[in-house]
């Protein structure tokens, strides 16, 4: 399908198609050494895609709280099509448009800062392996002695503790992002490069080390070396938006008392490179062609291939047998074929983009409504990757004798460790019979069956085709930790007896 050919749905909430029922699940990647069968994308997984996802969408609207959605999937260099769901106004009535509304990308909006970081690597400002005190004005502490480099940065992987205060509830009491982090910096935790612990404030400190190496205000640097070269003319890092692009936003919604209310424009400022993007279905879709064609679209070309390829590749990962870090990016499955991506979340909106880059593949979506509207992002995803790269479920294993038990209390590795953990999201763990577990997050509890040594594999809620939910403990007996496949950029430390009480 060409260009010209692509069409521009929108679809209301009309009865729900049928289709396989499963619980939320994040994203996931295969499990290396012990997964299912793996499928490279075949033209008959293409066929009837964009029916298929009006089908998933139209059951989302009507049980995951969803106000809106957009959506663009990308294919051999151009937008095989595009889609608009439910609403950009409920109150106006008014449907969202692809290539008009504008929605929220949350933390997708750090692949733009990669980007201009790479493009300042290029330009030979700044070198992956450095201390990134050489970039600044004010001191990043050392960790016995280890500093943290560039390329710990994109690796989420500084060891430092996560912080608060990133959002601002008025434009008057925004702080601009290059004074807060010098008044921000976080406490270093423990060695840089060695484990990955999802970091704002990192990515924040990447774009303020653009914007001083390139003698530019971060959100016009991006302007003029990313955007406007894509011809991405309604995206924008700027808070609050451009007057041109104000009546193009997609209103935000929470369910409140069984309605979805209309909630104020969320003020991301304070860390602008990590997180403060609006953009349409569109735009996104540009920005994937130009990173599936090695940095170029449409004659424009914003990196080389060798950045491209660095982006895609990998750098750090928590557990041996899962997906880990690329730069920038994280792995979202390795091989059959490798994916890459990033998710994002604000308070009211929910974001995917997804790229096969052997295939030239990719979708973006983003979603507003009640809590469930992340959920509904995350089914989407799951379903479109389990229908282009269709999987099977990986062999089961038994138990040996011997092998370390995994039960316990888990607690997360980014936190903001100033403050008292909050126990609620804390992870428990189980043993049922020899090779089950199960395992209660945030009140639920899931079913999963081992695959490999002390690596299980997800049952509640699993779809046939996959992707598969699967997790890894690893670290020693005294120092286990969990990692989850959909979440290489974290992972959760085993708590010692004596702490779970």
């Amino acid at each position: 399908m060409t260009w010209k050919q692509k069409r521009t749905v929108w679809r209301g909430a009309i009865a729900a198609f049928a289709l396989i029922t499963a619980l939320p699940a994040p994203v996931q990647a295969q499990a290396g050494g012990a997964g299912g069968a793996l499928s490279e994308m075949q033209p008959a997984h293409l066929a009837g895609l964009q029916d298929f996802i009006d089908g998933v969408m139209a059951q989302q609207i009507v049980s995951h709280e969803l106000a809106g959605a957009t959506l663009a999937v990308v294919h051999e260099g151009e937008i095989l099509f595009s889609a608009g769901y439910g609403f950009s106004d409920i109150e106006a009535g008014a449907p969202v448009d692809p290539a008009q509304t504008l929605f929220r990308p949350g933390s997708v909006s750090k692949l733009f800062t990669w980007t201009a970081l790479m493009q300042q690597v290029e330009a030979g400002r700044v070198a992956l392996d450095a201390d990134v005190n050489s970039y600044l004005d004010f001191e990043i502490p050392p960790f016995e002695g280890a500093p943290v480099r560039i390329v710990d940065l994109m690796s989420h992987s500084p060891g430092m503790s996560d912080v608060s205060g990133i959002t601002a509830p008025t434009v008057e009491e925004l702080t601009p992002y290059d004074l807060w982090i010098r008044d921000n910096v976080p406490e270093r935790l423990w060695a840089p490069g060695k484990e990955a612990a999802y970091s704002n404030y990192g990515t924040a400190l990447a774009g303020y080390i653009v914007d001083r190496v390139s003698g530019e205000p971060f959100a016009d640097y991006v302007e003029r070396h990313i955007f406007t070269p894509l011809g991405m003319t309604s995206t924008s890092f700027r808070e609050p938006l451009p007057e041109a692009l104000q009546p193009r936003m997609a209103r935000g919604y929470e369910l409140e008392n069984g309605r979805l209310i209309e909630q104020p424009f969320e003020l991301f400022s304070n860390i602008m490179p990590a997180g403060s993007a609006s953009s349409t279905a569109h735009d996104m879709a540009r920005f994937m062609l130009a990173m599936l064609n090695d940095g170029a679209y449409e004659g424009a070309r914003i990196l080389e291939p060798s950045s491209v390829s660095t982006l895609f590749s990998d750098s750090l990962r928590n557990a041996l047998d899962l997906p880990g870090m690329a730069h920038g990016f994280y792995v979202v499955r390795e091989e059959g074929p490798r994916l890459v991506g990033h998710a994002g979340n604000t308070g009211d909106f929910h974001s995917n983009l997804i790229l096969a880059p052997e295939h030239g593949f990719g979708f973006f979506v983003s979603t507003t409504g009640g809590a469930e509207s992340s959920a509904a992002r995350t089914d989407l995803s799951n379903a479109i990757i389990g229908r282009v790269f269709p999987e099977t479920p990986a062999p089961r294993q038994a138990r040996p004798a011997g092998e370390v038990s995994p039960a316990g209390t888990y607690r997360v590795n980014r936190r903001n460790y100033s403050r008292p953990p909050n126990e609620a999201y804390d992870i428990t763990v189980e043993r049922v019979g020899e090779d089950g577990l199960e395992i209660t997050n945030q009140g639920e509890t899931t079913y999963w069956e081992r695959i490999g040594p002390l690596t299980y594999e997800k049952v509640t809620g699993a779809r046939n085709g996959g992707p598969y939910e699967r997790i890894q403990f690893h670290g020693g007996d005294e120092t286990l930790v969990l990692s989850f496949n959909s979440q290489p950029y974290m992972a959760y430390r085993r708590l010692a007896a004596e702490e779970q009480d």
